[in-house]
């Protein structure tokens, strides 16, 4: 079983950046798509971004182009690179690797989809 340790998280301000990482415990990053969902409080989870296999990138409409997924040489190490960011942004944000299921219409942006999910990191920003 694949472990994904999320980290990076913490209090910025608004306009700053951040870069979350997301460590594997096996080189899965290299035949696995990746991806990042948040939640913030009271509300439910949603998605985020993700990185295909085929390196093809899926965002959400909010992203607006802020947020950067990659992977490194590694195979073992995704990030996600969040640039100007707002107060909205506020949540604990999740990383994901290997869809098990697609669900045609959702697709990526499913949570269900995905086989392994990483703990969490909070992300603070204030105004």
């Amino acid at each position: 079983q694949v472990q994904l340790v999320d980290s990076g998280g913490g209090l910025v301000q608004a306009g700053e950046s951040l870069r979350l990482s997301c460590a594997a415990s096996e080189r899965i990053f290299s035949t696995s798509s990746v991806g990042w969902f948040r939640q913030a409080p009271g509300k439910e989870r949603e998605f985020v971004t993700a990185l295909t296999r085929s390196n093809l990138t899926r965002h959400a409409d909010y992203v607006e182009g802020r947020f950067t997924v990659s992977k490194d040489n590694t195979e073992r190490t995704a990030y996600l690179q969040m640039d100007n960011l707002k107060p909205e942004d506020t949540a604990v944000y999740y990383c994901v690797a290997e869809v098990a299921r697609y669900y045609p219409g959702t697709g990526y942006e499913n949570w269900n989809s995905w086989r392994y999910r990483g703990q969490g990191t909070q992300v603070t920003v204030s105004s």
